[in-house]
């Protein structure tokens, strides 16, 4: 585990070189293909062309004919298939290292995520044991105000959390409708408030950098 984290992430450069080995090498490998084809259809009709009957069959023209060809002048496509063959095998070996890297980059994204949930989950399991210390019976407080406090200080200490963690609350008072960011729940006349503006906010929402996570239910003036 700890050698794949330490792994260096692969350049953007890197990944275009590497898909661009795998693309090229299944062009090769089907242009060979087709060389092939090709090379073997004019063997065929070359053959055909030269077939005639025999008339002196002792001649030395016939005499050398017979002798045995080498194999490879008998088959000029042998090089064109061994070639295609090697393009194939490279093609093949590059799409296994193609989906071994998916795969080791999709593992490494899962661990980086569950790291960041656990870092985050650490420090609201802190918040969750003041809670418990505040309720619990040795630690009550006849003063309603000192206890108005400690409930204070704990929500300050969740509300950093999450606004260290990237929330951010979405609270558009008096601010102009957006079907975007807010859910309107209803329209009512307003004296003070333009038209198409937020009277009242009914619940607050959320987003995470852009993203919106929750949209804001909202109040929205319909004019005088």
């Amino acid at each position: 585990m700890a050698e794949d984290l330490n792994q260096q992430e692969p350049t953007a450069e890197e990944k275009a070189k590497f898909e661009a080995d795998v693309l090229k090498a299944a062009e090769e490998a089907m242009k060979m293909e087709a060389e092939a084809n090709k090379a073997g259809a004019s063997d065929q009709g070359a053959g055909d062309a030269q077939e005639q009957p025999a008339e002196n069959a002792d001649s030395p023209a016939e005499a050398y004919a017979e002798q045995p060809a080498d194999p490879a002048a008998e088959d000029p496509t042998a090089a064109l298939k061994a070639a295609l063959a090697d393009a194939n095998d490279r093609n093949l070996r590059l799409m296994a290292e193609f989906d071994n890297y998916r795969r080791r980059t999709a593992k490494e994204q899962l661990e980086l995520i569950e790291t960041a949930n656990g870092k985050l989950l650490e420090k609201l399991s802190e918040v969750q044991d003041n809670f418990e210390r505040a309720f619990a019976s040795e630690n009550k407080a006849q003063d309603l105000e000192a206890f108005e406090k400690g409930m204070q200080m704990i929500y300050n200490q969740f509300a950093k959390i999450l606004t260290d963690a990237g929330l951010e609350q979405i609270d558009p008072t008096g601010a102009e409708f957006d079907p975007n960011m807010h859910e309107a729940l209803m329209q009512q006349p307003s004296e003070t408030v333009p038209e198409g503006h937020v009277v009242t906010v009914f619940q607050k929402g959320y987003k995470l950098k852009n993203k919106i996570l929750k949209t804001a239910k909202v109040i929205v003036s319909s004019g005088k």
